[in-house]
């Protein structure tokens, strides 16, 4: 069916607006037995005030919603939707996910997570991705600007948790790289990772907050932070993230997609072109690109120590993963590493996921 135009629309409600408020403002007179009146009784109000101002409220809001309409015209905005898996935003106007990434690139990438001397063998599945990036997709995920940049991103992402989640050692078949989501989950806890001071996400008796997940989360106050954000009961119920491949995911894309703190940028922001550096970020040597991904998602744990085999290793996944996506390794951007980058969050104000 076709729509009228917002102009179209605006014009009516303006116009029906003004009939309204005439209406308010000219009412029927009163017969001459309502108006007598006692002496000193004070005259009857024949439109009050509360009234009048509605309707001149209505006017403006009238007003308001044809300048709105104005703008969004001329900045040529639209919104798309694509079904399922990216619907109601400028972003599903682009390619989605599964248009360029498909099964079998997802198997390259991973060619090794059902092996058998992988640890989380027949977990990981490329449906699970796809699933949990369609609740992102219509925010940007993986559909911000063109495709290359689309393509960069997933790369980028998978890049993180690939690393993560690997198995890997130099001589294994494939390489380090092609051992990825071999994990679901810390296989020998070092402690239960409680911090008992929390009191906003205190721990919950006789559950371990080890790490779980495609990028790893650890601490009772950050299940409880990302449950949050997912939708889940992750501080009562951490094990989700090693029963359901599609809360894995989503719980990492969420990290990806969402600033550890206010007015700062998320991983999104500084990989896609987001994010302006502010003149502190300068001189503390944070620039868009890669390397500011790692610093945000992992902070002085891996930037600003040097080029460490911890910072490599990421970078190399990320690279591989462009090589087997057709993007290719030449494409990965300007600053990629984050070895000289002080961090955004030292490790004494960190989340510490």
């Amino acid at each position: 069916p076709s729509f009228p135009s917002p102009t179209t629309t605006v014009f009516f409600f303006f116009f029906f607006a003004l009939l309204f408020h005439r209406r308010l403002a000219s009412p029927r007179q009163p017969p001459a037995s309502e108006l007598v009146r006692r002496e000193g009784e004070r005259p009857p109000q024949i439109a009050t005030m509360g009234t009048r101002e509605a309707a001149l409220l209505l006017l403006l809001l009238a007003a308001s919603a044809a300048a709105a309409a104005g703008r969004k015209a001329e900045a040529g905005e639209k919104v798309c939707n694509k079904g399922w898996e990216c619907s109601g935003s400028r972003f599903c106007c682009n390619e989605t996910i599964s248009d360029y990434f498909k099964v079998y690139q997802f198997e390259d990438l991973f060619a090794h997570r059902n092996d058998p001397q992988a640890h989380a063998a027949g977990f990981w599945d490329y449906q699970a991705f796809i699933t949990a990036a369609a609740r992102f997709e219509p925010r940007g995920f993986g559909t911000t600007g063109g495709k290359e940049t689309s393509m960069r991103e997933v790369a980028a992402f998978l890049g993180h948790v690939g690393a993560k989640t690997s198995c890997g050692y130099g001589e294994a078949p494939g390489g380090i790289e092609a051992w990825g989501l071999c994990y679901n989950h810390e296989l020998s806890p070092s402690q239960s990772y409680c911090d008992d001071s929390n009191e906003l996400y205190p721990c919950v008796e006789g559950v371990e907050y080890y790490g779980r997940g495609a990028l790893p989360v650890y601490w009772n106050y950050n299940y409880g932070i990302l449950g949050k954000g997912i939708n889940q009961d992750l501080l009562n119920h951490p094990e989700l993230l090693e029963q359901n491949a599609t809360l894995a995911f989503e719980a990492a894309i969420w990290r990806w997609m969402t600033p550890m703190k206010r007015r700062q940028p998320s991983a999104h922001d500084v990989f896609v072109g987001n994010w302006k550096p502010t003149k502190n970020d300068t001189l503390s040597k944070r620039f868009p690109g890669f390397g500011a991904t790692m610093n945000i998602l992992y902070g002085d744990a891996i930037c600003g120590q040097g080029p460490t085999d911890k910072m490599n290793t990421i970078i190399s996944h990320y690279q591989h993963y462009l090589d087997l996506m057709g993007v290719g390794r030449e494409y990965s951007g300007d600053n990629l590493d984050c070895s000289d980058q002080m961090a955004f969050n030292p490790s004494s104000e960190s989340s510490d996921f």
